[in-house]
């Protein structure tokens, strides 16, 4: 069956410029094209469904390139959320799952989870035994002993042991590798150290590469961005320079510069900060202690748009993810992780494509999603108003479309 959606523009993911009075044609689940105004006779069935949504904008799903699937994003801390078992983690990601493509988003990469929740639950979406996004996993993030997000299962030391670490995640079906190359917000971790020295990361790296998997790297102080440089990984997630127990930052520009150099891609994170201040800035009658948690949290937001706007000047090109369940960063939260990329300096565009053909990309699937290009899967969405003008259209869902099946539309 042909589907001709129509609307006021199309955004195609690729930056290219926006069509006017665009039809967008769909069959058996994939794009068929994009016209101005009609669509040619040829590529239109008779029975064709037509859905047409005056004043609106049509654009690809979107793509949160980080997220936590076993987290439920409303404050449970990760030592918390592990002491449930493994069924728990399961259904928790299903729900998580079902609420990231309610809002649009119909592909997310999750960066870590419980031994092989996430990676099952894929395996079922995939068999089509439920309704969910496209998901990418890592299975269990690779951490040194005690390290950051260790509870889920993925500790690992020496040269030795991390090659057969990532064998062993590419033997259960992980779609790419994530490494801790420092600590985080895991309870006794030291984020403002590199968790594994050069020749391991180049060791995780080389494995990773060996095995076709691309490699994802956790850093938040300046020398483990250093060490995954070397290492030549694909991606560095937060991209921090944390130089305290306290969350000081303090940017490092020949590190930077060397980033930029490196064409290594950042996943930006910015809803974590952004989360938590939307959501105690809310909060009425606050404590002195929660005042200052606020203040704090506004202090790194700021530090961190101030570094995102650094490292864009040195040439580092950002992907956009949300981390998406950890502390209070929900799983609809890519409009807001897009506006405060557009915050930090990006056009609008710039931050859409961020979201989706860039995305996609940088993930290793823009040969199946990402953009409205003839022959992909139709994941689609439709917003209303003009997210050029104001991202916060992004919220406005109208339609969303996943492999060609409506998912939701609104009355």
């Amino acid at each position: 069956m042909t589907t001709l959606i129509r609307a006021d523009r199309l955004i195609d993911g690729t930056g290219s410029a926006v069509v006017e009075n665009a039809v967008l044609v769909i069959e058996e689940g994939k794009v068929v094209g994009v016209y101005p105004s009609q669509a040619p006779d040829s590529v239109v069935s008779p029975d064709a469904e037509i859905l047409d949504f005056p004043g609106c904008t049509i654009m690809p799903g979107m793509i949160d390139t980080h997220v936590h699937l076993n987290m439920p994003g409303d404050g449970t801390l990760l030592e918390t959320v592990v002491r449930e078992p493994e069924g728990v983690l399961v259904a928790t990601s299903a729900f998580t799952a079902q609420r990231a493509l309610a809002a649009g988003i119909t592909t997310v990469r999750d960066l870590g989870a419980s031994g092989t929740t996430v990676i099952n639950l894929q395996r079922a979406l995939e068999l089509g035994h439920g309704v969910g996004p496209r998901i990418l996993s890592c299975g269990q993030p690779i951490t040194i002993t005690g390290g950051h997000t260790w509870y889920f299962g993925g500790e690992a030391d020496g040269i030795d042991g991390l090659r057969l670490k990532v064998r062993q995640m590419a033997k259960i079906g992980a779609n790419f590798i994530k490494v801790m190359g420092s600590g985080g917000g895991t309870v006794n971790t030291l984020s403002w150290r590199p968790a594994y020295n050069r020749e391991e990361m180049r060791a995780l790296a080389d494995e990773a590469h060996a095995l076709d998997r691309k490699i994802a790297v956790h850093c938040l102080c300046a020398d483990s961005i250093d060490y995954a440089i070397d290492a030549g990984v694909d991606q560095i997630e937060h991209a921090g320079f944390i130089t305290d127990s306290k969350g000081n930052q303090k940017y490092v520009p020949e590190v930077a510069e060397k980033l930029g150099k490196s064409g290594i891609p950042v996943t930006s994170t910015l809803a974590v900060g952004g989360s938590v201040v939307e959501i105690m800035t809310a909060k009425k009658d606050r404590t002195p202690t929660e005042d200052a948690f606020l203040e704090r949290w506004i202090r790194m937001l700021d530090d961190n748009l101030s570094q995102f706007r650094k490292l864009r000047e040195a040439g580092v090109s950002f992907v956009a993810g949300t981390d998406a369940g950890w502390r209070f960063t929900p799983f609809e939260g890519l409009p807001l992780e897009l506006e405060l990329m557009h915050r930090g300096g990006m056009t609008t565009m710039e931050a859409i494509v961020s979201g989706t053909g860039f995305a996609a990309k940088v993930i290793g699937i823009d040969d199946k999603v990402g953009t409205l290009t003839k022959g992909l899967a139709a994941d689609v969405i439709v917003v209303g108003g003009n997210p050029l003008d104001n991202l916060g259209a992004l919220r406005d869902l109208k339609l969303v479309i996943q492999g060609g099946k409506v998912r939701s539309r609104a009355q």
